[in-house]
């Protein structure tokens, strides 16, 4: 089988724009979680949010037709892919694209909502009643022309694919938490199996919109602490009440390991491994014993042919609930059989948020760059760890350490497991 490098890495966080930036901002210790700037949030529970300041996506968007048909989500989207082709120093366009390959999470559902509110408007009587008929005689008219074009879910797969020539195998992942590693995943298996010779893949996910923190404000997923701004988010913490979104995307660029090297690519690390499991407990309620996580745990270190205790850090899904991250815990100690005594594992929510479905591609990309750079990012907020949790989270501080193989992971609402094990290059 065919080994994978990956030599491209692009972040779009609430930390920066470009890895470089994201990447000093999970070391330095730094939050991008505050108050929601976007929209008015003082009717939510939750009023927190991590964003991305200051993107214009007409800076790397440079076809004006294509820009006004693309939701935010797509703009994300577009740009992280380009951060990860940018990085690996590649001419992507140049190349066969029938060997190209590109795959893609996200949790895209919906148009422009401002487009969705200036059309309702339209379907008001006098009394202000509802009038679907209304609504219906002046839909065409009422609609934002390219409404229906915009709102299509994988219309960033074309976007990307049209603007790099990308004509291999393909896929669109439609998910939360764990779409982005999927992709990564998937992206993986077909460069191995010989399907394609290199591929983009990743997530990305406008969480910070009134449509999506609408949608999540009542499942019980998110903190009420808004007086507590970039504390509020505290994995693993005796004190935790859930986790604040955020937005962004996460890209990379995976290419055959032989054929990077004779083009003499940088080469961050390898994808050694991919498993996932699906928990049947419950919707929005993990399994308290992480089972289904553990199985993905090993049958990614099966893939990879690697041992437990080669692991030397876990980008961990740590998403600051209550149960999450107590079942995470059990599901690290059972998948470990006794050896996490030596294991470190963070969590980055506290200082990107939740990118729901970027969070996993961005798990793989923070499991990869410990690996490549020999340091540990912190799980911010930790002050007072809760037993039930009881390993080393790297509080706080970064940590240098010595990282040969590194463990991603990522967990959907809706019961998906996936773990990644990437591996330096020697």
């Amino acid at each position: 089988m065919k080994r994978v490098a990956i030599t491209g890495i692009g972040l779009l966080t609430p930390l920066g724009i470009g890895t470089e930036s994201t990447w000093r901002g999970l070391i330095e210790g730094r939050s991008g979680v505050g108050p929601i700037r976007q929209f008015d949030a003082s009717s939510l529970r939750t009023q927190l949010g991590a964003e991305v300041a200051d993107l214009d996506p007409a800076q790397f968007i440079a076809n004006r037709r294509t820009l006004r048909m693309m939701t935010r989500n797509d703009h994300l989207a577009f740009v992280g892919a380009m951060l990860a082709v940018q990085d690996a120093q590649f001419d992507l366009a140049s190349q066969d694209g029938e060997r190209v390959g590109l795959f893609v999470g996200s949790n895209k559902e919906i148009s422009n909502p401002d487009h969705v509110l200036e059309a309702s408007l339209v379907a008001r009587n006098p009394d202000g009643a509802v009038d679907i008929r209304r609504l219906g005689e002046q839909a065409q008219s009422a609609f934002y022309p390219l409404f229906y074009v915009e709102g299509l879910q994988a219309a960033s797969l074309f976007y990307i694919s049209q603007a790099y020539n990308l004509k291999g195998a393909n896929s669109y992942f439609a998910g939360m938490a764990e779409v982005g590693a999927v992709a990564v995943g998937r992206a993986f298996r077909a460069i191995r199996r010989g399907e394609v010779d290199m591929a983009l893949a990743g997530g990305f996910d406008d969480a910070i919109s009134w449509w999506n923190m609408t949608k999540f404000d009542t499942l019980g997923l998110l903190t009420g602490r808004n007086d507590r701004g970039a504390a509020a988010v505290r994995p693993y913490d005796r004190d935790r009440d859930g986790t604040a979104l955020g937005e962004g995307a996460a890209f990379l660029m995976l290419e055959e390991l032989e054929s990077a090297r004779r083009r003499d690519a940088r080469i961050y690390a390898e994808i050694a491994g991919y498993g996932n499991r699906y928990d049947t407990f419950r919707l929005i309620t993990p399994d308290p014993e992480g089972r289904a996580l553990s199985g993905a745990i090993r049958a990614a270190l099966g893939d990879a042919g690697s041992p437990a205790e080669a692991i030397g850090y876990v980008a961990a899904d740590g998403s600051a609930t209550r149960l999450g991250d107590a079942s995470e815990a059990r599901a690290l100690r059972a998948a470990f059989d006794g050896t996490t005594d030596s294991l470190a594992a963070s969590s980055v929510k506290a200082a990107t948020g939740h990118m729901v479905a970027a969070a996993g591609a961005l798990n793989a990309a923070v499991a990869t760059l410990a690996v490549h750079h020999q340091i540990l990012p912190p799980t911010l907020n930790l002050e007072n760890p809760d037993p039930v949790c009881d390993l080393d989270w790297v509080p706080n501080e970064a940590r240098e350490a010595r990282v040969e193989q590194a463990l991603a992971l990522a967990r959907g609402f809706e019961g998906q497991n996936v773990a990644l094990v990437l591996r330096s290059v020697r």
